[in-house]
């Protein structure tokens, strides 16, 4: 009876910890294309992701960049003082993008132009993303507005 309980033990251990194993697994598999880093203009310059790397891009949109292709391509260059990054979106802007505006946007680093699939603009007059305040801050060109706040 003893040796009964003993072996009935040691098999609930196990299959509770192949199922852990499965469930981890199982949520890293899920998550390998949920999680995208934020990286600013001048830290894409000193270290080039691949081309099949998603992330995201932070920074201001440079004054005199933004142009429209025929359709809906809009091409600008994104920068934070310290580099700029080209970069080609295909789709609808959001209402309050412009140039000299903080936004942000998610894509991949291919042959030296950033393809957004998704740009995301400030909320109102004062709002700048955390990521872009931070990275501004970093390469010393970081103006507050009056009443400004970042990040909130």
């Amino acid at each position: 009876m003893r040796g009964l309980k003993k072996k009935r033990r040691i098999q609930v251990i196990v299959l509770a910890a192949i199922a852990l194993i499965a469930s981890t697994a199982l949520v890293g598999y899920a998550m390998r294309d949920g999680i995208n880093f934020f990286r600013s203009p001048s830290q894409i310059m000193a270290d080039i992701p691949a081309p099949t790397e998603r992330f995201r891009l932070g920074g201001l949109v440079e004054e005199g960049t933004l142009t429209r292709d025929a359709g809906e391509v809009i091409h600008f260059a994104v920068t934070d003082g310290g580099a700029s990054v080209p970069v080609v979106y295909r789709g609808i802007l959001p209402d309050l993008f412009g140039e000299g505006q903080g936004m942000i946007g998610t894509g991949r680093y291919v042959n030296g132009v950033f393809e957004a699939t998704e740009i995301l603009a400030k909320h109102d007059e004062s709002y700048m993303p955390k990521e872009v305040v931070d990275a501004l801050k970093e390469q010393g060109v970081y103006k507050p507005a009056d009443g400004a706040q970042g990040g909130s």
